[in-house]
């Protein structure tokens, strides 16, 4: 593993910061919380009321990255082909063949959304 200066990771921190911040202004603790879980390899749990942009800081991050994005609302119906992706038929040239389609856990940020509900 390449082991990077901290003059450069704080360049790279007040990059993503201040881009993060033309999106999500006055969030500085939680824009600062989320890069530190990053940087670390860690998960993050993002806590609050709905309509507090936790969706649109993760897809900014992910769009500051160049990451892909993907968000799975948890209801109680949930299946695991929601999650996993799954095989579907598709005719091509009159011919029936499985085409793997892949679910949102193969994202580079994923979003688990409402999780208390399933």
């Amino acid at each position: 593993m390449q082991t990077i200066s901290p003059p450069a990771v704080k360049e790279v921190f007040t990059r993503i910061t201040q881009e993060l911040g033309k999106v999500m202004v006055g969030q500085e603790k939680i824009i600062e919380l989320l890069l530190v879980s990053l940087f670390s390899r860690g998960h993050c749990v993002l806590i609050g009321v709905p309509g507090l942009a936790k969706t649109l800081l993760v897809r900014s991050l992910a769009e500051t990255l160049h990451l892909s994005f993907k968000r799975i609302q948890f209801t109680p119906d949930l299946m695991p082909s929601d999650i996993i992706g799954s095989e579907l038929v598709q005719e091509r040239d009159g011919k029936l063949a499985f085409e793997y389609v892949s679910g949102p856990v193969f994202a580079n940020l994923l979003l688990a959304d409402e999780v208390n509900r399933t």
